[in-house]
């Protein structure tokens, strides 16, 4: 296993404890839901008399079955507007903040918090949706789960997880015209291959990286998925805290300092890396 990284400091700093299985219980600074995985965790919440621990950890939106062509409610398909209105009777029932269609935020659930301010370095963060990767862009440890485990935070803020080993994939060079980071992305997992990371994070750094915006990272991290890792992260830098600073729910004014003195969340240690990339 890896020491020093920033996946092990943000992992232990979570660790509430270890279970019996062997699996660590780590505590969820996050919750993001949707209208597609919630309902079935929120009706198993209430079949054991069950509330929402800490509703101000979660954040709600309803993005994956919005009609694009005609918003009117109900919508016309039937599904779509039963998965709508679980959302907004479990999010009153339970005081949960809820996006919702005409409200200014609401949007896909990977984009909003970020552009809230919501994602931070040295998060962790848990979404009913595979690719809750993304978040990683920030320094976070986002990982995307099951209802099951959507039930589990909504009822514990934790997740039971096995700590994943971390692999670092350093990309150096200047991108050549035409060349963005879903490509540097796609060369990546056909380097490694889609199983290449099953049991890993992957840590993404190199001179590449670094010139890349927030939204290339997470165009990056969004696609940890596709090569079998469970998460991905870039190491916060002054591109991160330039893009949070004086969003709604960043830290303000002296809290800034407080949360991350000097700018840095973390003193990161590299660990052994495979070079992807040069030019």
């Amino acid at each position: 296993m890896s020491q020093g990284t920033l996946f092990d400091k943000v992992w232990d700093l979570h660790t509430v404890g270890t279970l019996p299985s062997g699996q660590t219980q780590l505590f969820v600074g996050l919750h993001l839901i949707h209208e597609v995985t919630s309902p079935q965790a929120f009706a198993m919440l209430q079949e054991r008399g069950l509330s929402v621990l800490f509703p101000e950890r979660t954040v709600a939106t309803v993005d994956h079955i919005v009609p694009t062509e005609n918003q009117i409610r109900p919508f016309q398909d039937l599904l779509a507007e039963e998965m709508m209105q679980a959302l907004e009777r479990n999010c009153q029932a339970h005081n949960i903040t809820f996006h919702n269609i005409g409200s200014g935020n609401q949007g896909i659930v990977h984009v909003i918090a970020p552009e809230q301010g919501l994602t931070q370095p040295g998060m962790t963060i848990a979404c009913g949706d595979s690719h809750t990767s993304t978040h990683g862009a920030f320094g976070a440890i986002a990982f995307g789960i099951g209802t099951s485990q959507v039930r589990d935070v909504l009822a514990s803020q934790t997740l039971a997880l096995g700590k994943l080993k971390v692999r670092r994939i350093e990309v150096n060079g200047t991108l050549p015209p035409g060349v963005y980071a879903k490509d540097v992305t796609l060369h990546i997992i056909r380097t490694l291959g889609v199983k290449g990371g099953v049991g890993y994070a992957y840590e993404y750094g190199g001179t590449t990286i670094e010139a890349m915006s927030m939204e290339e990272r997470m165009t990056l991290c969004n696609m940890s998925i596709e090569g079998g890792a469970r998460c991905g992260y870039v190491n916060p830098d002054q591109v991160t805290y330039d893009y949070l600073q004086g969003r709604t729910f960043a830290p303000k004014a002296t809290d800034w300092r407080k949360r991350w003195p000097g700018g840095r969340a973390f003193a990161v240690m590299p660990v052994p890396f495979m070079t992807m990339w040069s030019s």
